[in-house]
């Protein structure tokens, strides 16, 4: 019987997280600086910013079932808690109205497709994890996604006062227009808002240029456009460049490793994703912080998403 891709992805996935790396990439890598993936926030001092961090992220956290879309909507393989277990501290959440409940709920969706899911669904699954590992901080860009057939438009801000007053969530979040510390945030929520708001919450920038920024975020996020994924790549590092001569930043660097022009984004992360690891890889040595960094199937690049964190201690 021939297998679907779906299945062959995610049995070359339960591989790639278990199996060694080759010897000559461990030799490359940082000494492991903890070792459960779980709890390396709280192994750092509460006095560290999260401006002085480097923080594994994932594009589109709920995409995991092509089932809902195509394979071209699917980004992820590990569900949101496992994710979490991994290591990534930075959730990339899309949402809008759920059907039948346009007045009090959210559901997840990339463009039109409705992932299965509800944010009611995610902030249970975050919580129960920070209730289990309090030292640990969850940064959440909550974006009003277009497109969808339940759109409740300007009332996107009144829902989500629901979810924080009638529901009872809003005690989860820190809500906060300045970049906190690990120890204002632990066991927190930090909100990044990308809807129509006048909250003093930390925004996310607007505009269609490749690098954007406000005087909260400065992003990276090219996602068509190149002549090929691999440019993407240079995309990437230019971000890192850009963190690296900007160290006592303000502003909280964003650098998205995902593309989504051209094809599936499993090829597309195939693509990159070498290239950024060779990156790191060349500067182990340097004493840095690189910002916030979302990608595509990190199950598939678990020496990226280790190195990352490992990144955090000098």
């Amino acid at each position: 019987m021939e297998l679907s891709r779906r299945h062959l992805i995610l049995g070359a996935a339960a591989l790639s997280t278990t199996a060694l790396l080759p010897t000559t990439a461990r030799a490359a890598v940082r000494p492991r600086a903890i070792a459960d993936p779980a709890n390396w926030m709280a192994a750092l001092p509460d006095s560290r910013s999260l401006l002085r961090m480097t923080i594994p992220g994932t594009h589109d956290s709920c995409c995991t079932n092509p089932n809902n879309g195509t394979e071209w909507s699917h980004t992820q393989n590990w569900g949101l808690t496992q994710q979490l277990q991994q290591g990534v501290r930075f959730f990339d959440i899309r949402a809008n109205g759920l059907q039948g409940h346009l007045d009090d709920a959210f559901g997840i969706y990339h463009a039109a497709f409705y992932q299965g899911m509800t944010f009611g669904d995610v902030l249970t699954q975050s919580a129960a994890f920070l209730d289990s590992h309090p030292g640990e901080v969850l940064l959440m860009r909550l974006k009003k996604e277009n497109g969808t057939n339940n759109d409740v438009g300007a009332n996107f801000k009144n829902v989500l006062n629901v979810y924080l007053d009638q529901k009872g969530w809003r005690s989860r979040f820190l809500l906060t227009d300045r970049v906190p510390t690990l120890g204002e945030a632990r066991g927190k929520i930090v909100l990044i808002a990308q809807f129509d708001n006048d909250w003093p919450v930390l925004q996310w920038p607007g505009g269609d240029n490749d690098f954007l920024s406000n005087q909260y975020i400065r992003l990276q996020d090219i996602y068509q456009g190149l002549s090929w994924p691999s440019k993407k790549t240079a995309k990437v590092t230019q971000q890192f460049d850009n963190a690296f001569y900007d160290q006592n930043s303000a502003q909280l660097y964003i650098n998205f490793t995902s593309y989504a022009g051209g094809g599936w984004p499993k090829v597309n992360a195939d693509a990159i994703m070498p290239g950024v690891q060779s990156y790191l890889n060349a500067r182990l040595g340097e004493q840095t912080h690189l910002g916030v960094v979302p990608m595509d199937f990190p199950d598939f690049h678990s020496d990226t998403l280790r190195t990352l964190i490992d990144w955090n201690w000098h």
